[in-house]
């Protein structure tokens, strides 16, 4: 039987690398086919961004959260976006409950409702064209009177239905689209990423940012998204107009020197006025005759016009206290609602003009935490009202701490920012139920205190107001017990000179001290006397501050304030 074979076709000699030849050839042509493609031939499409919105809002470049709406050819703002561009130094208050929205500035209050043409600004009647809504859980403004308070503008591209928010004063840069055919807004930076909006040429932009080389820009049309540096030329810087610039109240300080004031304890009657004799150098009194007395606002006053009469006869202001009773409960309840903080505010100012007062001072203190920005509201709701009858705001704070009724509820950057000057009460180091013996108020705690204020809180030094006691504590221990009681200068000296003590310099506290032996007790005094006090009045000056106060006159030792007048205008 026969084998057969079969022999293989000869291969052409060099016909593989002529394949592999065409292959790299194609893949060479395929790759520049490509690198033009991507360098040169841009994407044409347009797909104009989805924002999930009918009129969304831009500021600055970006996208906000929740949209414009449009009545009547009126663009309304939500409250969302006015908080997010004013920040909160001009805040937007809004009450749910009765549609009240409060719009406040350094020297405005303009009080509307939804779903109502009248309104009052300064207490005064305001009309508005378009009243505020409510409309899908969100609380929309009409554009008019954000104008007129804060000089904000806003401009609404029919064709898109965007709204460009701008911010009074704002400096934005311009380009001018230089295509003949349109320069293209992308999506992305890539000239194959969606064409956003196309801008004719000449036509300008505004330019908010660069990313890759690419202008991140604005168009006509207000569509956002990015230039090629190439299609576009820098043009002029656009300035957003300034809000009429309000006349800035100036409050009273006496013409080169510093606010030296007192606090008047009125308990169950006023003092007469012919007892107290001579404030030498007092420049301000502060009586307590106005105080909270219920959750809706009642403010019980004890005025007495003999004693302002007497003030203004010494050539002294009254700046009337008005404290909250240090009661928590009705403290949360008058300051939750629009209506009780606008009762409280009605009263003092009536009360102001009654007696002829030249400041408020405020003074809530056992507040809690979760009160802490309804406190803020009401100064800031108040002050501007008070400033228009001229009189001068302060407000009382204690030094930073962890306690939570006494310290944690103050917003003190807030607060430092509305009112003319903050009392800080640099007392009480060591208090009344103390469990250890100590002054009330050392020098080197008392200048922590002020210090935190100014560089966490921001708040200026020459608005605060350095608080200081008059009285101090006798500090008995015995048993292992610790026990306090308050008293005044003349009864520290009483027991001085009766007990033939010698007071010794406690420099850590910058105080003198005494201690003596009684009942089987040792009693201990930081005294508060001429040193104590020249240390603190030099502090204050040292830190620029814009004077002092003191806790309490009725405390006194009459040679006190010769000696306060003395460290306060001596010159270096």
């Amino acid at each position: 039987m026969e084998t057969m074979y079969t022999r293989a076709p000869r291969r052409r000699k060099g016909g593989g690398a002529w394949y592999t030849m065409l292959f790299l050839l194609f893949i060479a042509a395929a790759m520049g086919v490509w690198f033009i493609y991507m360098k040169f031939i841009p994407n044409q499409h347009i797909a104009v961004p989805d924002y999930g919105m009918e009129h969304p809002i831009t500021y600055q470049g970006e996208i906000m959260d929740q949209g414009a709406f449009i009545q009547n050819d009126e663009v309304m703002l939500p409250i969302s976006a006015l908080q997010k561009a004013l920040g909160p130094d001009e805040p937007v208050y809004y009450e749910a409950e009765t549609g009240s929205i409060i719009l406040t500035t350094t020297n405005k209050v303009l009080r509307l409702k939804t779903d109502a043409l009248t309104a009052e600004l300064n207490q005064k009647p305001y009309e508005l064209h378009i009243a505020a809504q409510s409309k899908d859980d969100a609380v929309y403004i009409p554009i008019t009177p954000l104008e007129e308070l804060y000089g904000l503008k806003t401009e609404y591209k029919a064709d898109s239905g965007i709204v460009i928010l701008l911010q009074a004063g704002e400096s934005i840069q311009q380009g001018k689209a230089l295509k003949s055919k349109g320069s293209a807004i992308r999506t992305k930076t890539s000239i194959h990423s969606p064409i956003a909006e196309k801008v004719p040429q000449g036509e300008t932009v505004r330019i908010w940012g660069e990313e890759h080389g690419w202008l991140f820009v604005q168009g006509p049309q207000g569509q956002l998204g990015y230039m090629q540096k190439s299609n576009v030329e820098l043009a002029s810087i656009e300035k957003v107009p300034q809000a009429a610039k309000e006349e800035a109240f100036i409050p009273w300080k006496v013409l080169g020197s510093k606010i030296n004031l007192t606090w008047e304890a009125v308990y169950d009657k006023n003092p007469n006025p012919d007892s107290i004799g001579t404030l030498k150098g007092v420049n301000v009194v502060s009586p307590t005759w106005f105080e909270l007395q219920d959750g809706q606002g009642t403010i019980k006053g004890k005025a007495d016009p003999a004693y302002v009469r007497w003030a203004h006869d010494q050539g002294m202001q009254v700046w009337a206290l008005f404290s909250n009773g240090f009661e928590p409960d009705q403290t949360t309840e008058a300051l939750a609602k629009a209506d009780t903080r606008f009762k409280m505010i009605r009263q003092l100012l009536a009360f102001a003009q009654t007696y002829h007062l030249q400041g408020i001072n405020i003074d809530f203190e056992n507040v809690r935490t979760s009160d802490k920005a309804n406190l803020v509201q009401f100064v800031r709701e108040l002050t501007p009202l008070l400033h228009e009858q001229g009189l001068v705001v302060s407000i009382d704070v204690t030094p930073k701490s962890n306690s939570e009724l006494w310290s944690l509820f103050l917003d003190r950057s807030a607060l430092g920012h509305t009112v003319d000057y903050m009392m800080v009460m640099a007392y009480d180091e060591h208090w009344a139920s103390s469990p250890e013996a100590g002054s009330v108020a050392s020098l080197g705690w008392t200048a922590s205190a002020v210090k935190r204020i100014i560089e966490e809180d921001g708040v200026s030094a020459n608005k605060i107001i350095l608080s200081m006691p008059l009285y101090t504590r006798i500090w008995t221990e015995q048993n292992g017990k610790v026990t306090s009681k308050a008293v005044g200068m003349d009864k520290v000296k009483d027991i001085i000179a009766s007990k033939k003590l010698t007071p010794k310099l406690d420099e850590a506290a910058g105080q003198n001290y005494v201690e003596y032996k009684e009942n089987g007790a040792l009693n201990r005094i930081w005294i508060e006397d001429a040193l104590s006090i020249q240390s603190r009045v030099k502090l204050m000056r040292e830190l620029g501050l814009a004077g002092v106060a003191t806790w309490n006159r009725s405390f006194q030792t009459s040679s006190i304030w010769p000696v306060i007048d003395e460290a306060i205008n001596k010159r270096p």
